[in-house]
């Protein structure tokens, strides 16, 4: 099974990219998905994130604040840190869980934080959504009506534009309009499945 580790830095377009990618009839793994999963109410990881920050990273519903998490966490190194010791290690295993029930030519693992996660070891391809930062700024902004100082402390705890670049095997530019990036994700859809079935082919001649 071909592995694509989609990533990208905040506002960089990877949920559109993805979507496209779907649209093929490719088996999505979204690590943002999975992280909710895990934190769901009940699961070990919802309950330990209650005890070590208390109720009011809660909604009156029960279920996590991630708004109210997220600026506990980008507010303290310590805590970001914390927390991710708990949450990767369960996401990894959903993550696995995940991709190995795949059925497509190929599967497409979406994570933001892809490399510095540690799950870049799951994948055989690195494909990086890009746009200039100024303009993953505004896009943040608009969606998430977050504040540019923590659009910034965002991007901060995630690896610069430069490092994924050159970790890149593939880089879709999202700075034009939804045909651009369509047109970029189509081209490499077929890349990707001539690989997927060059790597059946090798499997099948080893095995």
């Amino acid at each position: 099974m071909l592995i694509i580790g989609l990533t990208g830095g905040i506002g960089s377009g990877k949920s559109a990219a993805a979507a496209r990618f779907a649209e093929k009839g490719i088996h999505i793994v979204d690590s943002d998905q999975v992280a909710r999963d895990v934190v769901a109410v009940g699961m070990p990881a919802y309950q330990a994130i209650c005890e070590h920050f208390g109720t009011e990273i809660l909604q009156a519903s029960g279920e996590l604040d991630r708004a109210a998490l997220r600026r506990k966490v980008f507010d303290d190194e310590q805590q970001r840190l914390w927390l991710e010791d708990v949450l990767h290690p369960v996401i990894r295993d959903e993550t696995c869980r995940q991709l190995d029930a795949s059925a497509s030519p190929y599967t497409l693992l979406v994570s933001p934080l892809l490399l510095e996660s540690g799950q870049v070891a799951l994948v055989h391809r690195i494909c990086v959504v890009d746009v200039p930062e100024p303009i993953q700024i505004e896009r943040a902004c608009a969606r998430d009506h977050n504040d540019e100082d923590q659009i910034r402390a965002i991007m901060k705890a995630q690896c610069s534009r430069k490092t994924r670049r050159l970790q890149a095997h593939d880089i879709i530019d999202n700075s034009r309009d939804l045909a651009h990036l369509y047109a970029q994700v189509d081209h490499l859809h077929q890349t990707y499945l001539q690989l997927a079935e060059q790597r059946t082919q090798l499997d099948d001649a080893l095995f």
